[in-house]
């Protein structure tokens, strides 16, 4: 597909319906959260995909949400990239993956061609990343919706203004646009459940990044103004879930290489930085249940967020 008719194709991607499958008939809503994976099969990527099948088929999964990092050490040059294959399609080949990936970027998505990653959903059935930033709408039941609003963070990040790795992607993406997107679109969001999601961390207690001043200034007001009950996120390469306030931070950055150190604090729930892994979901009217598994198969953590009473 020559590059002006792809990038044609690609920008009507915006207008096509941003909604998910019909609910499942127990009235729940099923999917994975896994991010910083896209290593070739390597650092236990081949063995957490594996798991991720196994869990997937056992759930009976409706999606995956993929936190970024999706395609290391520079992302992709373009659609046709080889590490398409040799690092997304090739790994995921459970018969239970092959459903809808709902895609952010990462940083490392952004040091060569970010915007291949949204044009590569006209060339896959299951990647979806149709914008930098967008939103989809899944029913729980007929009368209840889960809404998940996928962010763009890399341009948030001052540092990556002057880092020679990043300052050529991220000028000129308008984050003042993005943000008064975002709270357009919560504001008018009538869900139950709602979810962002984005790559960097908002709070961690790892000790390679940590809690993001950028990202707290950003996001921490939309999301507690507008009832969000959860942030997904990955970047840093654990898992761990954070409450402050009302909003749970939930890291799932884990599904490759890990870093090991973490020095978790008084709101930290949940932190493991030494295995590799990925969250997996249980959406109900009431309640949202999740588990974090590794990549041998074990629960290292379980728990539940009630939903909100008014």
């Amino acid at each position: 597909m020559k590059p002006r008719l792809l990038a044609f194709a690609a920008s009507l991607l915006l207008f096509l319906p941003a909604f998910g499958q019909a609910p499942l008939p127990d009235g729940s809503l099923r999917f994975l959260v896994v991010g910083d994976w896209g290593r070739r099969g390597a650092h236990h990527q081949k063995e957490t995909a594996e798991q991720m099948g196994r869990t997937a088929t056992e759930m009976s999964a409706q999606f995956v949400v993929a936190t970024g990092d999706n395609i290391y050490d520079e992302g992709v040059r373009d659609v046709h990239d080889s590490l398409w294959k040799y690092s997304f399609e090739d790994i995921y080949t459970a018969p239970s993956l092959q459903i809808p990936w709902y895609v952010s970027l990462g940083n490392h998505d952004y040091r060569t061609n970010p915007q291949a990653q949204v044009e590569y959903t006209l060339f896959s059935p299951r990647w979806k990343m149709p914008a930098r930033y967008y939103n989809v709408i899944w029913q729980i039941t007929p009368e209840v919706s889960a809404e998940f609003f996928v962010i763009d963070t890399s341009p948030f990040i001052s540092g990556y203004h002057t880092d020679p790795k990043y300052v050529k992607s991220v000028t000129g993406q308008d984050t003042k646009a993005q943000l008064a997107w975002l709270e357009r679109k919560l504001a008018a969001s009538t869900a139950k459940w709602k979810f962002v999601v984005g790559h960097h961390t908002i709070y961690s207690s790892s000790a390679k990044h940590g809690d993001s001043q950028d990202m707290i200034r950003a996001f921490r007001p939309l999301l507690e103004k507008y009832g969000v009950q959860a942030y997904l996120n990955g970047h840093d390469h654990d898992m761990e879930v954070i409450k402050e306030g009302p909003i749970h931070y939930i890291t799932s950055g884990a599904g490759s290489s890990v870093r090991g150190e973490m020095k978790p604090g008084a709101n930290s729930l949940f932190a493991n930085g030494t295995e590799s892994g990925f969250l997996a979901a249980k959406l109900t009217p009431g309640s949202f249940d999740y588990q974090f598994i590794d990549w041998q198969g074990r629960v290292l953590f379980s728990s539940s967020i009630p939903a909100a009473t008014k």
